[in-house]
């Protein structure tokens, strides 16, 4: 996965000329750290589990990214997450560098006093090299506020003081920042929202896929339907359900809370009533004839087996790379556009980073004020991203890693290159 994630970088320096140092300093990570994680379990038996930390590259500030508990989280996974959050970082101009964390478990599994000790574990582990100005850590898959809030509060007491800014997307009343909850759909949302001025679309009457209805795909569908976009379908795990009228997303979602699976269906007070909606598996989702795919699961959803089979005018990425770079190949010849993950989840390290900056001051903004900074980030980063696609006649991931490898060359260049150590 590690080298999928760094063969984005080979179209890039077809573009952009760099200091052979800058393409020597990101193919690597900085340090990759592997724990053991001893959990004592209800019923008293001991459970070792595996924890990972990569933090790939501070060269613009502190590393940041977030911590995913599942069952497929290997040194691999994490270190390609962590490469990713570099570049995304540097897109938003963020003070950050990239970082990521993660356990191999099924957290399904486990009750919750097992996931508290599981998570506080994680933070004594890795302690010594987490800090609010070394590695802030945030939540991610299978990972939560609760989460959060327990491993803040295990680093403070480990370091007898009050440390907030070591961990962001924690509880409201534990430091955390109005606004977090929604924030990575919101983002997505408002990169969606400028691609489509940009093309003069009618929200009415664009469609729209949702993969992954989990709190990001949930938020995003919710958000996008007040917005006046037309959701047609939406799956999880399980599979999905297609509507071509569109979807009740708050209906179907407290739907799925109550009853553990998806439905159309429209809801009056706690009465939810059946509507008329056709059942699709997550292959057949991927492959229905809308306007706008969103793509928010896991990695590698679309690849060189199935990207023929893609109807999607346009695919909008909010899980970390859905599209292998082969399917991209195939997309791009179908016409196919794909707004890029760097790009369209950067709304969550944002508004972590707001979080931070909050923690940091001891200074607290309304969900206005934060919903209203993290438009005005992510709007201005995308439409540079867009400009640059337009001008370098390339993808708009090209475009996106473009901005960000130049941000990043330029931090690393101005601390000293060859070049420059080279000059008499």
């Amino acid at each position: 996965m590690f080298e999928l994630a760094k063969q984005r970088l080979e179209s890039v320096f077809k573009h952009i000329e760099v200091d052979d140092e800058v393409i020597d300093r990101l193919s690597i990570a900085k340090r990759s750290i592997i724990v053991s994680i001893p959990v004592r379990m209800d019923n008293g038996e001991l459970r070792i589990f595996t924890g990972y930390r990569v933090q790939y590259d501070d060269t613009r500030g502190p590393t940041k990214g977030g911590i995913r508990y599942h069952p497929r989280v290997n040194l691999d996974e994490v270190t390609s997450l962590s490469f990713w959050m570099t570049v995304k970082c540097a897109i938003a101009g963020l003070p950050f560098g990239g970082a990521k964390g993660g356990i191999t478990v099924n957290p399904k599994e486990l009750s919750k006093l097992e996931l508290e000790r599981l998570s506080r574990g994680y933070i004594r582990a890795f302690s010594d090299v987490l800090g609010e100005d070394r590695d802030i850590a945030a939540p991610d898959v299978y990972t939560n506020a609760t989460i959060m809030g327990w491993m803040a509060n295990e680093f403070s007491v480990l370091n007898r003081q009050q440390v907030p800014g070591v961990i962001t997307g924690k509880p409201l009343h534990l430091g955390g920042s109005e606004g977090r909850e929604s924030a990575t759909g919101l983002g997505a949302l408002y990169v969606l929202n400028e691609y489509a001025r940009r093309h003069g679309w009618d929200k009415s009457c664009t469609t729209i896929a949702v993969q992954g209805f989990g709190n990001v795909g949930y938020h995003f569908a919710s958000l996008a339907k007040k917005q006046g976009y037309r959701v047609v379908a939406v799956s999880d795990s399980q599979g999905g359900i297609y509507s071509s009228s569109g979807l009740n997303i708050e209906d179907v979602y407290r739907y799925k809370q109550n009853e553990r699976k998806l439905a159309s269906v429209y809801c009056d007070g706690t009465v939810c009533n059946l509507l008329e909606f056709e059942q699709v598996t997550n292959d057949e989702l991927l492959e229905l004839k809308v306007d706008v795919l969103v793509l928010g699961a896991l990695e590698n959803q679309i690849t060189q087996l199935n990207a023929k089979e893609v109807k999607a005018k346009t695919i909008l990425e909010i899980a970390n790379g859905p599209v292998t770079p082969q399917a991209d190949e195939i997309l791009q010849a179908q016409n196919i556009a794909v707004i890029p993950d760097v790009l369209v989840n950067s709304g969550g390290v944002i508004v972590s980073y707001f979080e931070w900056v909050q923690n940091k001051a001891g200074y607290y903004w309304s969900k206005a004020e934060v919903e209203n900074k993290l438009k005005k980030n992510i709007s201005r980063e995308a439409n540079v991203i867009f400009d640059k696609a337009l001008s370098h006649d390339c993808s708009m991931r090209t475009a996106a890693y473009i901005h960000g490898i130049e941000r990043l060359a330029g931090a690393i260049d101005q601390k000293g290159n060859r070049k420059y150590f080279s000059q008499n």
